[in-house]
């Protein structure tokens, strides 16, 4: 669809640009407070899971699978823990650690393992020159930035609307001995939503790296986060590297994050036998034993995987609403605009928008003025730099529906204001 603003003429463009600035002081002057910068679960959903908080107390018996919850030990975390985070990723509980409340943690620790220990006896990464990691974007802020604060740089590689552009990362992965690892969210990814399709699980798996201390981030964090109809099914990595005849290639992680409470959840980690004895070595160092309470408290809470997704089909139900509400501004503010895309998620987070070229820092700013609080413009790129300067990642889960409803308003006019200035300015 043609930018509406480009076709029209310098006095009808004039006469559109008054008419939305006349807007903007109508909402600059309501003088709100929206914050939509963060993926955070609303009040709503954290209260969900408040039973959780009944379950242990002075009479519960802090004994689980004969592992004491009241002292040291069981550094893998509880045996029932182990079995729940299991069936969540569906693998093997013998393969899997359990331990503190963030995956991001969990990353981060293998990260700096790796940087100053090596992966699986090769040198240390710091012993090695340049190390570069690959970065899926627009992709999760989060990452991005552990990678480059250990000092490796960090490479973009194009998402597609089945996941990573696997042309660039198997030349890149397979060429070239630097590149260590890359980050991925794999299902209902942050932000574009998108559930990485068999096809590319399966080259994933095929890959065969120039570096054999090459490792893939497998971040599912949102693996039963579906709020959609019918769940979007993600291959299972570990079924897809027996299918191509690997072992040693990747490390998944999961948490509870955003299925009870952020930073009071359990994280975990997963791989191959080789692998997982590897990083139970590395985490030996810095852990005595995990906090076991919490695990307790959601294994008494969540029990199985079956109760997991009914936990989160109250999730669902609060969380489809804002989702629809997104759509539906967006279609009825800038759908006939020709200067913005967004995709269309049914799990996960995020919203991602694509407005004209060098308009995303600009939108930002003026959002930041008339009100409302985005994701920094830049964020879903390595460095904060964005090519193009178009991406905003949109987080409709934590305001109130009648907050995210204003906000969304303030949005529409701040992306065609800001896109019929930018006609203008092309002129």
């Amino acid at each position: 669809m043609p930018n509406v603003y480009e076709g029209m003429s310098n006095e009808e463009l004039d006469a559109a640009i008054a008419q939305l600035e006349a807007q903007a002081d109508e909402l600059r002057a309501q003088n709100l407070k929206l914050d939509m910068a963060r993926g955070k679960p609303s009040q709503q959903q954290t209260d969900l899971s408040r039973p959780m908080l009944d379950l242990i107390n002075s009479s519960t018996k802090l004994v689980d699978e004969g592992v004491a919850v009241d002292n040291y030990g069981s550094p893998d975390g509880l045996p029932s823990a182990r079995k729940l985070a299991a069936e969540i990723l569906d693998v093997d509980p013998a393969n899997v650690i359990v331990n503190g409340s963030s995956s991001v943690n969990l990353m981060h620790d293998l990260v700096a393992h790796a940087f100053t220990n090596g992966v699986a006896g090769n040198k240390p990464f710091y012993q090695q020159g340049e190390v570069k990691w690959l970065c899926p974007a627009p992709g999760y802020d989060r990452h991005f930035t552990i990678t480059a604060h250990l000092g490796i740089k960090n490479v973009p590689v194009p998402m597609t609307d089945e996941g990573p552009d696997m042309s660039v990362v198997q030349r890149l992965v397979e060429e070239d001995p630097s590149v260590k690892g890359i980050w991925c969210v794999p299902k209902y990814s942050n932000p574009t939503g998108v559930v990485y399709s068999d096809a590319v699980v399966r080259r994933f798996a095929a890959l065969q790296p120039a570096a054999p201390d090459f490792r893939i981030y497998w971040d599912n964090a949102y693996a039963v986060h579906t709020f959609g109809d019918e769940d979007t099914p993600l291959m299972n990595i570990f079924d897809a590297l027996r299918g191509a005849g690997r072992t040693d290639l990747v490390y998944e992680f999961g948490s509870t994050a955003k299925v009870t409470f952020p930073s009071s959840g359990i994280a975990f980690v997963t791989a191959s036998p080789a692998d997982i004895a590897d990083i139970r070595k590395a985490f030996a160092v810095q852990h005595v034993s995990p906090e076991k309470f919490t695990q307790l408290a959601h294994v008494l809470y969540l029990k199985d995987l079956a109760g997991v997704k009914e936990h989160m089909r109250k999730h669902a139900a609060l969380l489809r609403p804002r989702f629809d509400l997104v759509e539906q501004k967006l279609t009825d503010g800038l759908g006939d605009s020709g200067v913005a895309t967004w995709t269309h998620p049914t799990g996960g987070y995020f919203v991602s928008f694509d407005g004209p070229e060098g308009s995303a820092r600009r939108i930002v700013k003026l959002m930041a003025d008339l009100g409302v609080k985005l994701t920094p413009a830049g964020a879903t790129w390595p460095y904060g730099k964005d090519p193009h300067d178009t991406n905003i990642r949109l987080a409709p889960t934590y305001p109130a529906i009648e907050d995210l409803s204003k906000a969304l308003d303030v949005f529409v006019v701040a992306v065609r204001l800001v896109s019929a200035k930018l006609a203008k300015e092309s002129r």
